[in-house]
């Protein structure tokens, strides 16, 4: 780190420390997963430079970690030219394909010279071109058409995978070039796509057909804060220019270049000597692919001599030097027999295809996602069509449009439903959302999902509660809403097929013990649309209960930092719902949480400075009480194990993390240490 003088630092000198301090650090935070500081110590050190630059805008500079925050993009793009082409690249289909061009290779080379080959993840993701000068992010691009591409700086600096100024750790002695060039590929990592997706039907808008499709979306926000919003990711794999300094030969050495300069680079980079060994590694990418949390759709050979492959130069748009060997296609034909409409918790109505079963992936598909309404006019999908359909990993199937060329006129087309499928009502179609609606309180799929989501892990945690007994109380007349729950009656339960003495105590006393479940969950499982836990909390921590949150204006709600118009209407005209009223009124009256606790610790806590990760099944405790208990005591829980855990809490199945832990010499609790411990 930068050392200070013996006397106080100027703000150019103290805003330049904190500026390497913080890049550092959000480094090792988003990049190796090993932060050295607290998020505490973070944020303090964050604030002082903000202070700083706020009183001094003279010394912001474009690589400071304030600029990451979004703003307005110009309306249209500024076309970018690329210092050099990037070129795509040629692909071999099979182990024959690649022979070939192993074969073409050797012949240009002279006799007997030695090849070895880097074996890279084709990311299926969006291109991008990262200019840094004398160490600085100072422009970011697409691809584009590989000779100009799209200017989204603004948008890139939002990426905290990418470092705004290299080498990320100051004390660093790796060489920096007057002016460098590198290009990577930005993504969506697969579980937060998913999550990502599921929000943006619940939430009635556009759902995007991959995470390429919602990379590249993201990445071409005219809003850079909307980008700052998604999940975006980074790997940087190739340094196309650098000048003031001599590049090692080895593609393996650039790769650990980029990766001392504080680039993210894909861990998954192979080596290997000859086609055989890239076969194999190619086989076993086949299974990899599925456990990776990125879309791949291949792997990029390279020869490790990077100027060996560039005097081999081109034929016609591709380098000779490396080729792409693709993956199988997860992608079959097959009959789209019918559409099926299913309704959701908020009433959204979703269309589901109903396929001839086609095997993709080693699984049989029979049903797919047609995303919305609009997206079946816009792909002009009908009943009948022969339709593409893709599967990736654990990713729902979907339908990625029809072959026109093989209908026969007997196609139909898939009308939006104008009334609900289960409760016969008129559907709805708020202005500016793709979303159709039931909007009736009372319809019975709409209990049931209503009920499903209620009881479940994310809200009340009602575990005695199994996948179906929601619908078989809807069906028999013993819950007309959610707040029914908390009145059903013993004698009428066993009456109902399949319950026992023992499964209605069960059922019983679980429904009694959510009773002391916090106000947030509660708030959060009463179904709100597009008031999730974190949004409940953001609520709740601004007014108090639920009941005052009932009152709150439009004004009120918007102040609040994370909760826009759209989700401040949509709390506004749930709690103005008359059913909805009555609902809140007889969870009351169950003796549900409608209050948060606001309890200021008294005096040093147990745990204060500890940082602790969570891991395993614990004896009794779920994880989330478990967190609380820690936080309460003064400690600080965290996702990953690193050098800076204190404790990892351990249950049964602890797996990887304990692995690490005893690696690490972190020390090792289990639940009755954390009980005997936390103060209580």
């Amino acid at each position: 780190m930068t050392q200070s003088t013996l006397f106080d630092p100027t703000p150019t000198e103290r805003i330049a420390e904190l500026r390497d301090t913080l890049n550092y650090h959000i480094y090792r935070y988003y990049v190796l997963d090993d932060p050295h500081v607290s998020d505490a110590e973070y944020d303090a050190l964050f604030d002082e430079l903000a202070a700083l630059e706020q009183a001094n805008p003279e010394l912001i500079t474009v690589d400071s970690p304030t600029q990451r925050v979004g703003g307005l993009v110009q309306d249209k793009f500024e076309k970018v030219q690329h210092v050099t082409r990037m070129l795509s690249l040629a692909k071999a289909l099979s182990a024959e394909e690649l022979q070939a061009w192993h074969t073409r290779t050797v012949k240009l080379l002279p006799d007997n010279t030695p090849l070895d080959f880097t074996i890279e993840p084709k990311i299926d993701g969006l291109t991008v071109v990262l200019t840094y000068e004398d160490g600085a992010f100072t422009l970011g691009a697409t691809r584009g058409n590989g000779e100009i591409g799209e200017k989204i700086t603004p948008n890139l600096r939002t990426l905290n995978a990418l470092p705004q100024r290299i080498p990320v750790n100051p004390d660093s002695t790796v060489p920096v070039p007057s002016l460098l060039v590198v290009r990577g590929e930005a993504f969506f990592p697969l579980d937060k796509w998913e999550k990502f997706n599921r929000d943006l039907a619940d939430a009635g808008e556009r759902t995007y057909m991959n995470p390429r499709n919602a990379a590249s979306g993201a990445l071409r926000q005219l809003d850079s804060a909307i980008t700052a919003s998604r999940p975006l990711s980074a790997y940087i794999y190739d340094i196309v220019l650098a000048d003031g300094i001599e590049l090692p030969a080895l593609q393996t050495q650039r790769l650990d270049l980029l990766r001392e300069w504080g680039f993210p680079v894909p861990e998954d980079v192979r080596y290997a000597q000859s086609i055989d060994e890239i076969l194999t590694v190619y086989d076993d990418w086949l299974e990899l692919r599925e456990q990776i949390n990125y879309e791949v759709d291949g792997l990029v050979i390279k020869i490790n001599d990077r100027p060996m492959a560039d005097d081999l130069g081109f034929t016609g748009k591709d380098p000779r030097g490396s080729i792409a060997m693709k993956f199988p296609a997860q992608e079959r034909t097959t009959k789209l027999l019918d559409v099926q409409v299913n309704v959701g918790r908020t009433g959204t109505l979703a269309p589901l295809a109903n396929l001839e079963p086609v095997e993709v992936g080693g699984v049989v598909v029979r049903n797919a996602t047609l995303h919305n309404f609009d997206e079946i006019a816009r792909k002009d999908i009908r009943i009948g069509d022969t339709v593409v359909i893709k599967r990736a990993g654990d990713v729902i199937p979907y339908i990625i449009g029809p072959v026109e060329s093989l209908r026969d006129g007997s196609e139909r087309p898939i009308e939006p439903p104008s009334v609900c499928p289960t409760c016969g009502e008129p559907t709805v179609q708020p202005v500016g959302e793709v979303a159709i609606y039931c909007e009736n309180s009372a319809c019975p799929a709409q209990l049931v999902r209503r009920v499903e989501y209620f009881v479940g892990r994310s809200a009340l945690d009602i575990r005695s509660f199994g996948t179906k007994t929601g619908a078989q109380l809807a069906e028999n007349g013993l819950i007309h809403d959610i707040a029914d729950i908390y009145y059903l009656n013993r004698a009428d339960l066993l009456a109902l097929d399949g319950y026992k003495e023992k499964k209605v105590d069960n059922l019983l006393a679980g429904v009694e013990l959510s009773k002391q479940q916090s106000a947030v969950r509660v708030l959060t499982a009463i179904g709100i649309r597009f008031v999730g836990s974190t949004v409940a909390g953001l609520l709740l921590d601004e007014v108090g209960s639920i009941d005052a949150l009932a009152q709150a204006d439009q004004a009120r709600l918007t102040a609040i930092e994370g909760v826009g118009p759209r989700i401040a209407a949509s709390v506004i005209a749930w709690f103005q719902s008359e059913h909805n009223q009555n609902v809140l009124r007889k969870l009351r009256e169950a003796g549900l949480q409608f209050a948060i606790e606001r309890v200021e610790p008294a005096g040093a806590q147990p745990f204060e400075g500890k940082t602790f990760v969570i891991t395993g099944t614990l004896p009794t405790l779920k994880r989330d009480a478990a967190k609380a208990i820690i936080e309460a005591a003064g400690g600080k829980v965290t996702g990953s194990v690193s050098k800076n855990t204190d404790y990892l809490l351990a249950g049964e199945k602890a797996g990887s993390k304990l692995t690490k832990a005893e690696q690490l010499g972190v020390t090792v609790v289990d639940e009755a240490w954390l009980t005997v411990n936390c103060g209580k």
